[in-house]
Protein backbone atom coordinates (compact mmCIF):
# COMPACT_ATOMS: atom_id res chain seq x y z
CA UNK A 1 0.00 0.00 0.00
CA UNK A 2 2.89 2.27 1.05
CA UNK A 3 4.30 2.20 -2.76
CA UNK A 4 0.93 2.57 -4.40
CA UNK A 5 0.63 5.59 -2.17
CA UNK A 6 4.18 7.07 -3.06
CA UNK A 7 3.75 6.16 -6.73
CA UNK A 8 0.58 8.31 -6.30
CA UNK A 9 1.95 11.36 -4.91
CA UNK A 10 4.93 10.70 -7.71
CA UNK A 11 3.06 10.84 -10.15
CA UNK A 12 1.06 14.58 -8.66
CA UNK A 13 4.20 16.04 -8.08
CA UNK A 14 5.23 15.24 -11.87
CA UNK A 15 2.28 16.44 -12.96
CA UNK A 16 2.73 19.40 -10.91
CA UNK A 17 6.64 20.28 -12.08
CA UNK A 18 5.85 18.95 -16.00
CA UNK A 19 2.37 20.18 -16.85
CA UNK A 20 1.00 22.66 -14.16
CA UNK A 21 4.53 25.08 -14.01
CA UNK A 22 5.49 25.12 -17.30
CA UNK A 23 1.87 26.18 -18.21
CA UNK A 24 2.37 28.84 -15.90
CA UNK A 25 5.07 30.16 -16.92
CA UNK A 26 3.88 29.64 -20.48
CA UNK A 27 1.09 31.42 -19.47
CA UNK A 28 2.07 34.27 -17.75
CA UNK A 29 4.76 34.50 -20.44
CA UNK A 30 2.41 35.11 -23.14
CA UNK A 31 -0.23 37.59 -20.37
CA UNK A 32 2.89 39.56 -19.92
CA UNK A 33 3.83 40.07 -23.74
CA UNK A 34 0.00 41.10 -23.97
CA UNK A 35 -0.69 43.23 -21.52
CA UNK A 36 2.73 45.09 -23.14
CA UNK A 37 1.47 45.38 -26.07
CA UNK A 38 -1.98 46.65 -24.88
CA UNK A 39 0.06 49.69 -22.63
CA UNK A 40 2.01 49.99 -25.96
CA UNK A 41 -1.32 50.75 -27.86
CA UNK A 42 -2.46 53.05 -24.88
CA UNK A 43 0.21 55.12 -24.31
CA UNK A 44 1.09 55.59 -27.99
CA UNK A 45 -2.43 56.49 -28.55
CA UNK A 46 -2.49 53.66 -31.67
CA UNK A 47 -6.32 53.70 -33.88
CA UNK A 48 -5.07 51.72 -36.60
CA UNK A 49 -2.18 49.51 -37.14
CA UNK A 50 -0.55 46.89 -39.77
CA UNK A 51 -0.20 43.28 -38.75
CA UNK A 52 1.12 39.77 -39.09
CA UNK A 53 -1.16 37.07 -38.48
CA UNK A 54 -0.52 33.38 -37.72
CA UNK A 55 -2.79 30.97 -39.63
CA UNK A 56 -1.14 28.50 -38.81
CA UNK A 57 1.54 25.99 -39.48
CA UNK A 58 3.65 28.85 -39.13
CA UNK A 59 2.20 30.68 -42.30
CA UNK A 60 1.44 34.26 -42.01
CA UNK A 61 -0.97 37.07 -43.34
CA UNK A 62 -0.55 40.74 -43.52
CA UNK A 63 -3.56 42.22 -41.99
CA UNK A 64 -4.73 45.36 -41.20
CA UNK A 65 -6.56 46.39 -37.85
CA UNK A 66 -8.64 49.82 -38.67
CA UNK A 67 -10.04 49.69 -34.67
CA UNK A 68 -7.27 48.80 -32.01
CA UNK A 69 -10.42 49.71 -29.58
CA UNK A 70 -11.43 46.19 -28.87
CA UNK A 71 -9.00 42.99 -29.57
CA UNK A 72 -9.63 39.06 -29.30
CA UNK A 73 -8.03 37.05 -26.76
CA UNK A 74 -7.70 33.61 -26.92
CA UNK A 75 -9.16 32.58 -23.96
CA UNK A 76 -8.69 28.78 -24.79
CA UNK A 77 -10.08 25.52 -26.49
CA UNK A 78 -9.95 27.69 -29.44
CA UNK A 79 -12.48 30.26 -28.52
CA UNK A 80 -11.49 34.18 -28.86
CA UNK A 81 -13.41 37.02 -26.84
CA UNK A 82 -13.53 40.11 -28.08
CA UNK A 83 -12.61 42.29 -25.44
CA UNK A 84 -11.46 46.61 -24.65
CA UNK A 85 -8.23 47.17 -23.59
CA UNK A 86 -9.50 47.33 -20.01
CA UNK A 87 -11.83 43.90 -20.28
CA UNK A 88 -8.73 42.03 -21.29
CA UNK A 89 -5.73 43.24 -18.66
CA UNK A 90 -8.52 42.73 -16.12
CA UNK A 91 -9.13 38.74 -17.32
CA UNK A 92 -5.45 38.23 -18.07
CA UNK A 93 -5.07 39.38 -14.14
CA UNK A 94 -7.86 36.86 -13.38
CA UNK A 95 -6.72 34.00 -15.73
CA UNK A 96 -2.73 34.24 -14.25
CA UNK A 97 -4.45 33.89 -10.57
CA UNK A 98 -6.62 30.69 -11.48
CA UNK A 99 -3.24 28.66 -12.83
CA UNK A 100 -1.41 29.92 -9.51
CA UNK A 101 -4.22 28.78 -7.82
CA UNK A 102 -4.58 25.28 -9.19
CA UNK A 103 -0.57 25.09 -8.58
CA UNK A 104 -1.01 25.58 -5.32
CA UNK A 105 -3.74 23.33 -4.48
CA UNK A 106 -2.13 20.21 -6.05
CA UNK A 107 1.07 20.99 -4.20
CA UNK A 108 -1.39 21.09 -1.08
CA UNK A 109 -2.53 17.83 -2.22
CA UNK A 110 1.15 16.09 -2.60
CA UNK A 111 1.86 17.57 0.86
CA UNK A 112 -1.36 15.63 2.35
CA UNK A 113 -0.52 12.71 0.67
CA UNK A 114 2.64 12.62 1.91
CA UNK A 115 2.19 13.25 5.53
CA UNK A 116 -0.32 10.41 5.32
CA UNK A 117 2.31 8.42 4.01
CA UNK A 118 4.48 9.12 6.78
CA UNK A 119 1.77 8.50 9.50
CA UNK A 120 0.76 4.80 8.07
CA UNK A 121 5.02 4.19 8.34
CA UNK A 122 4.97 5.08 11.77
CA UNK A 123 1.77 3.49 12.75
CA UNK A 124 3.42 0.56 11.03
CA UNK A 125 6.69 0.98 12.57
CA UNK A 126 4.77 0.80 16.54
CA UNK A 127 2.01 -1.86 15.91
CA UNK A 128 5.30 -4.44 14.84
CA UNK A 129 7.69 -2.90 16.95
CA UNK A 130 10.21 -2.22 13.87
CA UNK A 131 11.37 1.45 15.01
CA UNK A 132 14.62 0.43 12.76
CA UNK A 133 12.83 0.66 9.68
CA UNK A 134 10.88 3.89 10.54
CA UNK A 135 13.63 6.28 9.32
CA UNK A 136 13.25 4.18 6.04
CA UNK A 137 9.44 5.09 5.72
CA UNK A 138 10.08 8.69 5.00
CA UNK A 139 10.11 10.02 1.66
Amino acid sequence: MDSLRQEKVQKFEEFVDKRLKPDLLHAITQRADLRRNIENLQKNSVTSLRTMVNLGSEVYLQAEVPDTQHIFVDIGFGFHVEFTWSEALNFIGKREEKIARQIEEYTQLIASIKAQIKLVCIIHSVFFNRLTSYPLCFL
